[in-house]
């Protein structure tokens, strides 16, 4: 089913700078005795309100830096800034606060909750930050519509197709109208017909809702709908390319 409408939470302001800023940011990690550097001092600006790429090969470090970006991680070097906050100011708490609020994520795995239906699955997000019964209704069912998914609402994640189960991870990401969404992967599971209804219903989100999308992919489809593109080496940035929008 094809959604009827593009979902509308609550469009971002128009802001200046960028969303994401990230200065000489490295990762290593540590398996015993051995350090691992996964990413090795990276410098990157993403604009507001923009559809970015992170591309490069498998172990390239692009999951390694969409972790930094979601505040999962925190780097071993350099600067993570996020939506104007600089994340390393932050504890514990006031980093899953401030993800809770700012930033949604899309898995390739779908990662839904099997035993909650559709709309408890899309609702789950603003039952953590407290939002109020009738509030979530209004937005759940709101994101359920938009992305064609209100006739199976009660469905659990095991009654539907991985295109349906990847369009609830949509919903689900941007239920509370984050700032930021992060997507690993999230076509590599689907075929490309699937993939192609996804990136398209992806595109009028970000479009309609100003909303910023970082993707981590290696999905050709996905990749020809960029803004701008990040290649990654190595732990290392190597190329930064304008993409469709030529800006």
């Amino acid at each position: 089913m094809s959604p009827a409408a593009a979902p509308r939470p609550a469009p971002q302001p128009v802001h200046e700078g960028a969303a994401v800023r990230l200065r000489d940011a490295a990762k290593t990690y540590r398996n015993g005795a051995v350090e691992v550097p996964a990413l090795r001092g990276i410098s990157l600006d993403i604009p507001y309100h923009r559809f970015s790429m992170v591309i490069g090969a498998s172990g390239s470090g692009k999951s390694t830096l969409l972790n930094l970006i979601g505040c999962i991680d925190a780097p071993t070097g350099g600067s993570v800034e996020v939506c104007g906050e600089k994340v390393a100011r932050l504890d514990d708490d006031g980093l899953a606060d401030f993800r809770a609020k700012n930033i949604g994520f899309i898995f390739q795995t779908f990662s839904l909750i099997p035993v909650l239906s559709a709309y408890e699955n899309v609702e789950y997000p603003l039952v953590l930050v407290g939002t109020p019964e009738a509030e979530r209704r209004r937005r759940t069912t709101q994101l359920l519509e938009a992305v064609g998914l209100a006739e199976h609402a009660q469905r659990r994640p095991n009654e539907l197709s991985g295109g349906q189960r990847q369009r609830v991870a949509i919903a689900r990401a941007l239920v509370k109208a984050p700032q930021v969404v992060l997507a690993d992967e999230p076509t590599a599971n689907l075929d490309s017909a699937t993939g192609q209804s996804i990136i398209e219903l992806m595109r009028r989100v970000q479009a309609e809702s100003r909303t910023t999308f970082v993707f981590a992919t290696h999905d050709p489809q996905l990749m020809s709908q960029a803004d701008e593109i990040f290649v990654i080496r190595d732990g290392t940035l190597v190329e930064q390319r304008h993409g469709r929008s030529g800006a």
